[in-house]
């Protein structure tokens, strides 16, 4: 019982220090189901892993693939509107933690930091033991492409509590794969997955790592099998106090093609 109200003040000490600027629920319309981009009219050869790169630099996780999905969208959406929440930074942030990520308790943006080319989206949930949401992470978003209609698209997480720092953010990796970082709490299990648009389930999973303790290293293997050439998304997640997911952190790879 002491391990399990001090897990639960930890949480509540981290909840509230992120959400104390402010609740925003999550704006009506955000789809239920995982969206896909369209896909390009005629046949493409598939962009290598630096054609797809954001400003040279930040990996493309969701929902878009490459430049190429994303010009297919901006056409569509100026000749009907369709699929507008590409637009709106929380929505999709939303999106990515609770259909590409499948941690449906997760579903409140919390709070919503944007500037520039950039914006952070606090996602979360909602708990009995408060009446704020707790956030669960900070996700990062860009604009990807040209033009006024440039999509949102999820780059990684700004990590605290839960890091992922192996392997390093963009680096070529193969299978098996060695995860790891940080982690500050009690009775902690991380569990590992490698992810990448267009699977409706993980391409490698590792359940579950005990960790805990202040700032602690945590580090396992996980294998997966996924087509050469593809930016796929490294997930690490904890839990199990007062929800099934109650932190989370991802990182982007890529195939060598």
């Amino acid at each position: 019982m002491r391990v399990l109200v001090r897990a639960l003040s930890l949480l509540a000490v981290l909840g509230a220090g992120l959400a104390g600027c402010g609740e925003a629920d999550l704006p009506r319309g955000t789809p239920s189901a995982a969206p896909s981009a369209p896909a390009p009219s005629t046949p493409q050869a598939p962009p290598t892993p630096r054609e797809t790169l954001i400003a040279g630099h930040y990996q493309p996780l969701w929902p878009f693939s490459g430049p190429g999905e994303v010009a297919a969208w901006q056409r569509a959406h100026q000749a009907d509107g369709r699929e507008a929440w590409h637009l709106d930074a929380a929505r999709t942030a939303i999106a990515f933690t609770r259909d590409f990520l499948g941690f449906t308790e997760i579903d409140q943006a919390v709070k919503t930091v944007q500037d520039g080319e950039h914006a952070r989206v606090h996602v979360g949930f909602r708990s009995e033991e408060g009446p704020r949401p707790l956030v669960a992470a900070v996700v990062h978003l860009m604009r990807y492409g040209s033009g006024r209609n440039a999509p949102w698209e999820v780059v990684g997480t700004d990590d605290t509590t839960l890091t992922l720092t192996k392997p390093g953010y963009g680096a070529t990796v193969g299978s098996p794969l060695t995860v790891g970082g940080r982690i500050t709490g009690v009775d902690e299990s991380i569990r590992i997955q490698v992810r990448h648009p267009g699977s409706a389930t993980p391409v490698g999973e590792r359940c579950c790592l005990g960790a805990g303790g202040e700032n602690a290293a945590w580090s396992a293997k996980v294998s997966f099998t996924a087509s050469p050439g593809r930016t796929l998304t490294v997930v690490a997640s904890t839990g199990g106090h007062v929800a099934a997911v109650e932190r989370f952190a991802v990182t982007g790879v890529s195939l060598p093609s």
